[in-house]
């Protein structure tokens, strides 16, 4: 099954390290990054889960829940939680699907054969409160994720949402953003960006921060 940008994210229930876990009724009104990675005691999965654990107060903040998912099983995903905790000195506070049957895998179509005919590669959805997929992104075996990069594009994302901008490439939070072609009536520019814009070209126009 291939998912794309807008498209409403399957529903599931399936086995945890925190127990039974029915996916809507879990995330209700928050974002979800839900995040597979290939294997349990892998080196580069255990720094992953121990950064995502790390960054526990910055995903409250933006109302986000982070959900980790491999085809291991639950007593695999509670010894290897202990080793992520000793050695990335944090607390893994979030679930790990035990996708043993590879039925989420299967939804979120995390299993490509190319790299792996059984193990899930590393896929990243961002779920918005209204179970949208509003990002998705692949990585390699390889290659571990940049978790700075999931938390900017929540920030914009969310910032898009709350105030009809969009953001220009290595946005920042802080930085300015861009009006919409959409937005040309020359009252609306006023009531919704304050802080006025520059134009370096009539589509380009640029804004301070709605909410800075």
């Amino acid at each position: 099954m291939t998912l794309r940008l807008g498209d409403t994210a399957p529903d599931f229930e399936q086995n945890s390290s925190a127990g039974p876990l029915h996916f809507y009724d879990w995330s209700r009104d928050s974002w979800v990054v839900l995040f597979s990675h290939p294997a349990d005691f892998t080196p580069v999965c255990t720094t992953e889960l121990g950064l995502t654990a790390k960054l526990k107060p910055e995903f409250e903040r933006r109302n986000v829940k982070a959900l980790a998912l491999s085809v291991d099983p639950v007593d695999s995903h509670s010894a290897w939680i202990k080793d992520i905790e000793e050695t990335q000195n944090t607390v893994v506070g979030f679930p790990i699907i035990a996708d043993a049957d590879r039925k989420v895998a299967t939804l979120y179509d995390m299993i490509h054969p190319e790299q792996s005919a059984t193990a899930t590669v590393r896929s990243v959805f961002i779920i918005d409160p209204q179970k949208k997929i509003r990002l998705t992104m692949t990585y390699p075996m390889s290659t571990g994720r940049n978790f700075d990069e999931v938390l900017r594009v929540i920030d914009a994302l969310q910032l898009s949402d709350g105030y009809a901008v969009a953001t220009p490439g290595n946005w920042k939070d802080g930085d300015d953003v861009i009006i919409p072609l959409s937005v040309q009536d020359p009252d609306e520019i006023k009531r919704k960006y304050p802080g006025g814009y520059t134009a370096a070209r009539p589509y380009l126009r640029l804004t301070p921060q709605p909410n800075k």
